[in-house]
């Protein structure tokens, strides 16, 4: 009786909504954050509008509904990620047997490749849009602007003005690339441009935080460099972000570390002069590329919202909200990359789409939890971690109390062509007493995802050293070398092992 009373009630609420506001609910973005969340609301009985409007870049570029993640992000860069591993295993499929004729003159075509990635990115928008038909959400290809706290103004594709209403705002506007503030950077291109360039992009140099981006183009043949102003991949457990740097640099990524651009100068043959300085020393530099890449971070989408006519408060180009994903501004909330703080992952901002719909809708009180969420960095060879770094873990629980389990490891799949182990290698982070609570544990190695996905479930649960050391593996895997972790840096041991087998 009291689940059909609170049905009611939440049907009469939304009734009445409807009545005074045109939907239950805007989202304002149509990312996977946004999507998620207006399909749940729509779940949920509420009536929902989406918004989303993509600005082109300085060089043109634009693409369709699905955000970040489909069209310029994980999506993209994870097919071009396969199709540079692809072209290494040709050369590793000649050691196992296989015949390739002439295989060192085989190269890569990037326009085939770049049409069918958008081939498929195009797909994706299409049965977004379709999608969002059938479940009848209304679709408003258009820019969004706060009028007041419950009502928006959509200015539409064809310059079109509209407004709408609605109880609850969601904003899940995510971000743009950064551009440095020096001569000439609108010479250089951002991710939002890779992957529809339609001349292959030679040699290139990526400036700071694009790894990813760096292996794949240097496994499709092209010369690749990374300028890194401080460290690599900040936030990460950092001896495990030195070894995917130096895994790069044995796959031919070249660095230069501690420095920044001052400068770009398009040359008279279509090159472009990099000029840079060293941050420690000072010390000047140039040097010429067919293709400048920044990947400096990315900022909020925040300029066209009008968020001071709401009086809501920012913090560093993003929108700090609450446990429950809400703004100062009590019937607006915020979702995704947007968020202040939270990780910039597409499947937290789906998570958090989804569990915010939910509880604005279905009477749930499920709240997101950001703790021990895996990711993935995908680097030629692959690093993926979930839970705490090893500096975290002794900053939070001091060194004296924490133990770190780790061993190199050699794929069974890797002895044939002789591809080198060097850096395949995994870490488990664990409390020192008791059954060893894990606190988080990193894997450096082919197929890094699919690896620690299932690590993660496990770490969630309350995984232990004791546990993870009595289950037994599956052989010969890389994933198995999780359970064999037996020797501990405290020890001094070689973490090296002597057999694949014993």
């Amino acid at each position: 009786m009291e689940l059909e009373k609170d049905v009611m009630l939440t049907q009469m609420q939304a009734t009445a909504a409807a009545t005074k506001y045109g939907y239950d609910l805007i989202v304002i973005g149509g990312g996977s954050g946004g999507l998620a969340c207006a399909k749940e609301a729509v779940v949920h009985g509420a009536k929902v509008a989406c918004l989303d409007f993509v600005k082109p870049t300085p060089h043109g570029s634009k693409w369709g509904l699905g955000g970040t993640c489909v069209n310029v992000g994980c999506v993209p860069k994870k097919l071009m990620h396969q199709a540079s591993l692809l072209g290494e295993a040709l050369y590793d499929a000649q050691a196992y047997g296989w015949e390739i004729p002439n295989a060192e003159n085989i190269k890569p075509d990037w326009g085939k490749l770049v049409q069918s990635v958008q081939n498929h990115i195009k797909s994706v928008n299409w049965v977004t849009r379709v999608d969002l038909r059938d479940k009848k959400i209304e679709y408003l290809n258009g820019l969004g602007s706060f009028s007041d706290p419950h009502t928006i103004l959509v200015k539409m594709k064809n310059s079109a003005e509209r407004t709408v209403t609605a109880r609850n705002v969601v904003i899940a506007v995510g971000g743009r690339p950064r551009y440095p503030d020096i001569p000439g950077a609108e010479f250089g291109i951002t991710s939002d441009d890779l992957f529809s360039l339609e001349k292959p992009p030679g040699r290139t140099l990526i400036v700071d935080i694009g790894l990813e981006c760096a292996g794949f183009l240097r496994g499709l043949g092209y010369d690749a460099t990374v300028m890194v102003r401080s460290i690599i991949l900040r936030g990460f457990d950092q001896q495990m972000a030195n070894m995917v740097a130096d895994s790069m640099a044995e796959h031919g990524v070249k660095f230069i570390h501690k420095t920044i651009p001052k400068s770009v100068e398009k040359t008279l043959h279509n090159t472009y002069l990099v000029k840079y300085t060293n941050v420690e020393t000072a010390e000047e530099g140039c040097d010429e590329y067919d293709t400048v890449m920044w990947a400096i971070g990315r900022k909020g989408l925040l300029e066209d919202l009008n968020l001071t006519s709401i009086g809501m408060e920012l913090k560093n180009d993003k929108i700090p909200v609450n446990d429950a994903e809400q703004t100062n501004v009590s019937n607006v909330y915020a979702i995704g990359d947007i968020t202040y703080g939270r990780p910039e992952l597409t499947p937290v901002a789906i998570h958090a789409g989804r569990l915010l719909a939910r509880r604005l809708f279905g009477n749930s009180t499920q709240l997101m939890d950001y703790c021990n969420v895996a990711t993935t960095v995908f680097s030629p060879l692959e690093y993926a971690c979930v839970g705490m770094s090893e500096e975290d873990a002794a900053q939070e629980h001091g060194e004296d109390n924490i133990e770190v389990f780790h061993g190199f490891y050699k794929p069974t799949e890797f002895f044939i062509p002789q591809k080198s182990v060097r850096y395949c290698y995994v870490k488990a982070v664990a409390e020192r007493n008791g059954d060893q609570r894990v606190l988080g544990l990193h894997y450096l190695g082919p197929v890094a995802g699919e690896v620690i996905q299932g690590f993660a479930a496990a770490v969630k649960c309350g995984l232990t050293m004791k546990i993870l050391m009595n289950t037994v593996g599956i052989h010969p895997t890389t994933a198995e070398e999780f359970t064999r972790l037996n020797i501990t840096k405290r020890s001094g041991a070689d973490p090296t092992p002597a057999s694949c087998c014993s």
